[in-house]
């Protein structure tokens, strides 16, 4: 399936982030290329909300997904192979949850309500951030206010999505994994198991940069995907 200048995007974000997390991407971006955000909303599955997506998403496009979203785009490939031209996934894992895992996620949820939901707590934030980073206030507010947008019942969905393995189908699109070097969340181990995993797949190391890559280092971001997209193109 060819890659053109002009072929879509469809931006799927991560856990408890809303479609602004790509407003630097698309501000960088070269101009004439449709783009379409996605959410997480609908849908009760990692597979459910990868179909409702598919939906809305143009006949054929480029899919990106960020660390939960990457678990949702691949499943969209698995389940609409012939509608994907081409898969970034950034700052995302094979890995299934572990049980402690799942334990903390569990006691998060019982621990919170509706009414007493004030999104993501500044531990969790600043532990997705690079070092450098933990000690903005401006983009740890940022991070807050979309999950209070988001709410606590799509807290509870989202904490609670089963992310067993998905590789079913192998994925057989041009794919680029995008990691991060100071990532606290998903080592480079997970990343480059994700990329062996991919046949042919290229994997990028963004230095200073924690899990959050689109908000914290999206200049670096942009780059790399738009020198890829070029590249896939040409070839």
């Amino acid at each position: 399936m060819p890659v053109s200048n002009t072929t879509p995007l469809v931006l799927i974000p991560g856990f408890m982030l809303d479609e602004s997390l790509w407003d630097e991407f698309i501000e960088l971006l070269p101009a004439g290329r449709e783009i379409h955000r996605a959410n997480l909303r609908v849908g009760q599955s990692i597979s459910q909300i990868a179909e409702h997506i598919a939906q809305g998403a143009p006949k054929q496009f480029v899919l990106v997904g960020f660390s939960l979203g990457g678990y949702i785009a691949r499943s969209l490939v698995e389940q609409f192979p012939d509608r994907v031209a081409a898969l970034i996934l950034i700052a995302s894992s094979l890995r299934s949850d572990t049980p402690e895992q799942k334990k903390l996620k569990e006691a998060a949820v019982k621990a919170s309500s509706q009414s007493r939901f004030k999104g993501l707590s500044t531990l969790a934030i600043t532990k997705s951030l690079h070092p450098d980073s933990a000690g903005d206030k401006v983009l740890i507010n940022r991070i807050r206010n979309m999950g209070i947008q988001l709410g606590y019942e799509e807290f509870s969905k989202q904490s609670m999505l089963g992310r067993d393995s998905l590789a079913q189908h192998p994925i057989q699109c041009p794919t680029l994994v995008i990691a991060a070097a100071q990532d606290q969340l998903r080592s480079l181990e997970e990343s480059y198991e994700l990329s062996n995993a991919i046949p042919e797949s290229q994997i990028e190391i963004i230095e200073g940069t924690g899990h959050m890559i689109p908000l914290e280092q999206p200049e670096v971001m942009t780059k790399v995907i738009v020198d890829w997209l070029g590249m896939i193109r040409l070839n």
